[in-house]
């Protein structure tokens, strides 16, 4: 897909804003409307490499209505970049506005249309939103590597069929496979020169489905709104790809069997924010939670999958309705079974429930994620004893999974498993 491809999906007076860089727009606790975020344009001024390096505004039509206080862009920008203008090599986990974010919408049983391209901005929301009082949303993470001149995604179709399992779970519409990848090409291209270079990071990608509409019984929302935005993003860990530090969370719980657990809805995250809270306050990364009846097999970390090696044979909590279904766990499986992967005799993966005890005399512990790709564990912690692995780095099966994966996210090697979609 090209950018022109791209830009001749904005209507012909279609409005959008100035860049929003600034960290106090992001910030803002006002919710502004859509439209109140965009500025006129045309077409031909958006070189198909360069979209918007660098622009110079002007204010039009500030008397007539607040939808009209936006701006044009002018005849004179440069083209003298096809990045954006941040330090690269100091990228960490963090939110970084760029230009452009997806828009589409549709109704409680309807279907949902075609989306459009919006400058990046804040959104209205009615205080009786369905997503705002009953928690109705889910999320999706995905990312995006530059390769030479084009972008590379690594299996969006899968966050698609995530997004559409967990919309029937909260009992909302979603977006076909087809409409879910598509707007995640559009997003992609526009904000190209938000790519980092290649082995500085990568575009991270994040779709939100949410129930906007206005509901005050318990019910699902009247409307639903599907968004992607971007950032660019270097590591999640702070120790980069340097061994974490986990503590077992053996009290409070992630999630219960029948639960939402298994799907990517927002909830699952907050609940989690007081042990990790906790976690963080004493020196660790992260927390490795256990399941809530028998409390004593291993479930998964915070935001990741949790990957258990002994000898040849690597183990994973087997995906039961209180574990999330990762697309980098899943991957990581399957580089494992179908690459060829040899320690000197075969590598056997297995995913069945896995007892905290395991965790003692294993050789290696991973995680892996879509944030986090795939990161070692250096130590746990389970009730006061810390055992320790390989405090140096990866581990050697951890290591050659890591090697094979980024290769093939990064377009490194060849992607005989047909993962990655090249943008050109």
């Amino acid at each position: 897909m090209e950018i022109n491809a791209v830009l001749a999906n904005f209507q012909p007076n279609y409005l959008l804003s100035p860049s929003s860089r600034s960290a106090v727009s992001s910030t803002r606790t006002s919710l502004q409307l859509f439209s109140s975020q965009q500025t006129r344009f045309s077409a031909p001024l958006f070189h198909t490499r360069q979209l918007l390096a660098s622009a110079s505004y002007r204010n039009v039509n500030e008397a007539n209505s607040r939808f009209k206080s936006a701006v044009v862009l002018s005849d004179s920008y440069s083209e003298a970049s096809e990045l954006a203008d941040i330090e690269w090599d100091n990228l960490g986990f963090g939110f970084i506005p760029t230009d452009y974010m997806y828009v589409m919408k549709c109704t409680q049983g309807g279907s949902f249309s075609k989306g459009e391209l919006q400058r990046f901005g804040n959104i209205e929301l009615s205080p009786s939103a369905g997503v705002l009082n009953y928690g109705q949303g889910l999320f999706e993470g995905l990312k995006a590597y530059r390769k030479d001149d084009s972008v590379l995604l690594f299996r969006p179709e899968e966050n698609a069929l995530r997004m559409r399992q967990g919309a029937e779970r909260m009992c909302m519409p979603s977006p076909t496979v087809e409409q879910f990848v598509e707007a995640v090409k559009e997003t992609v291209l526009a904000n190209k020169r938000w790519v980092p270079p290649p082995g500085k990071g990568s575009l991270y990608i994040r779709p939100l489905l949410m129930g906007s509409g206005a509901v005050l019984g318990l019910a699902p929302a009247p409307e639903y709104t599907f968004l992607i935005y971007v950032s660019p993003v270097g590591n999640y860990f702070k120790e980069g790809v340097a061994p974490i530090n986990l503590i077992v969370e053996h009290e409070l719980h992630r999630a219960t069997p029948g639960g939402t657990g298994g799907v990517k809805t927002i909830g699952n995250y907050a609940a989690v924010l007081k042990a990790q809270s906790a976690a963080k306050a004493k020196g660790y990364s992260d927390v490795l939670y256990l399941d809530c009846v028998h409390k004593k097999y291993l479930e998964e970390v915070s935001s990741c999958n949790i990957f258990v090696v002994k000898g040849n044979i690597i183990s994973t909590p087997a995906i039961k309705g209180t574990i999330l279904p990762g697309i980098t766990r899943k991957s990581i499986i399957d580089v494992a079974r179908s690459q060829g992967f040899q320690l000197g005799d075969a590598v056997v993966v297995e995913e069945r429930p896995v007892e905290v005890d395991e965790l003692l005399d294993a050789d290696e512990v991973f995680c892996t994620g879509t944030a986090v790709v795939v990161s070692p564990v250096g130590s746990i912690t389970y009730k006061g004893k810390r055992v320790s692995y390989g405090l140096d780095g990866f581990g050697a099966v951890s290591q050659q999974l890591y090697s094979v994966l980024t290769r093939l996210q990064m377009g490194l090697i060849d992607d005989k498993m047909n993962w990655t979609v090249e943008l050109s």
